[in-house]
């Protein structure tokens, strides 16, 4: 008879363990141990221990370590010459440009009234990615994105309400540092055969561990509350071959963001894509089980310099009966996303009309 399988590993050669109902003892099937069940409990009640101690001393040592911010600086030197800003009263976006560029829009929310006021610091950009695409790319990005959809409102479609689309220099903390740690996974693999009048399914279970550490450059995230953070993230990647060092040269014709997101408030989001791209690393080296479900995991960040950079998008945000629509492009590599309404009238017209055809070809087959 199939013995119950527990999650336990053997001490001698890490096999599973089985436990055997009729001794009331666990063995390993691969080196034949056999051990009395409170000896397995007491050793795996210590690794927890041993293991929760080593998690918050790591946890300990997390928060003890911050980002470093040491390569920041406020001193914009001859780039801060001859700078402008905008503020936006009604999202309070802060945009800066050089003085030659004029801005009649909020590029966030679609406001056609924006202040002019005098440019003051704050830090300064490391990077810069300039635009490698220009507007006549992403209007004709637009107006195809447009053409997909049937249901979109023809009055959405001007000419004049694309040619509004505003190039934006986006503001990111890029973060770098090493993730390391371990994943605990519980997995399965199973065989099928026939004995006599039965078909059988034998299904082994296994506690796989896999341990490992990945250096991470120049993981962004988006230091703008104005850009919701998915529209960000759909439309990356950036090559960050092509990062400059900053230069007020590459903004003429351009807005430029002003962080309001800190490297404090945007730690957590940091940490979180370091730990995922680890995660994900150690799960594809898992392979050749049917199932694979994590049981528990224990990482640790060493975090590095933070770096802060202006990457290029094009923007269109507009109002439309009432409410806020947002395209985004990615204004080095293309790729987009964006924010469309249904004119729900022409919807409903369809549905109706394609349910019409159907009743009809119903009553015609019945006859």
């Amino acid at each position: 008879m199939a013995n119950q399988v527990t999650n336990y590993q053997c001490p001698a050669c890490t096999g599973p363990l089985n436990f055997d109902p009729e001794t009331g003892k666990v063995s390993c099937e691969y080196c034949g141990s056999i051990y009395e069940l409170s000896q397995i409990e007491a050793l795996y009640r210590e690794k927890d221990a041993s293991a929760a101690e080593a998690a918050a001393e790591a946890e300990k040592k997390q928060e003890d370590s911050p980002w470093d911010e040491s390569d920041l600086t406020n001193d914009w030197g001859a780039d801060g010459e001859g700078m402008k800003t905008y503020s936006c009263p009604s999202c309070t976006a802060e945009l800066i440009c050089d003085e030659t560029t004029a801005a009649t829009a909020c590029p966030y929310c679609g406001n056609p009234t924006i202040v002019p006021g005098q440019f003051t610091g704050s830090l300064k950009p490391d990077f810069v990615i300039p635009f490698k695409l220009k507007k006549e790319d992403a209007v004709a990005a637009l107006k195809k994105h447009y053409g997909k959809r049937f249901f979109l409102p023809k009055s959405f479609k001007s000419d004049n309400h694309i040619e509004k689309v505003q190039g934006v220099y986006v503001p990111f903390w890029l973060f770098d540092g090493e993730a390391e740690g371990t994943v605990v996974y519980n997995t399965t693999r199973s065989r099928r055969y026939r004995q006599g009048d039965y078909e059988i399914t034998e299904t082994s279970h296994f506690v796989v561990t896999r341990e490992g550490s990945v250096a991470f450059e120049k993981i962004p995230v988006d230091a703008s509350s104005k850009m919701p953070d998915d529209h960000m993230d759909s439309i990356e990647p950036y090559d960050y071959s092509e990062l400059k060092p900053f230069s007020s040269a590459y903004l003429p014709g351009f807005l430029a963001d002003k962080y309001d997101v800190s490297i404090e408030q945007s730690k957590a989001r940091a940490d979180e894509r370091c730990d995922g791209t680890l995660e994900e690393k150690l799960r594809d080296t898992v392979v050749g089980y049917e199932t694979v479900v994590p049981m528990s995991k224990n990482f640790r960040l060493h975090r590095g310099k933070v770096h802060y950079a202006l990457l290029p998008v094009w923007l269109l945000n507009t109002r439309w009966n009432g409410e806020n629509f947002l395209f985004a492009m990615n204004g080095q590599s293309g790729k987009m996303v964006g924010d469309l309404p249904v004119d729900k009238k022409k919807y409903w017209l369809t549905f109706l009309g394609i349910g019409m055809v159907l009743s009809v070809l119903g009553l015609l087959l019945v006859l």
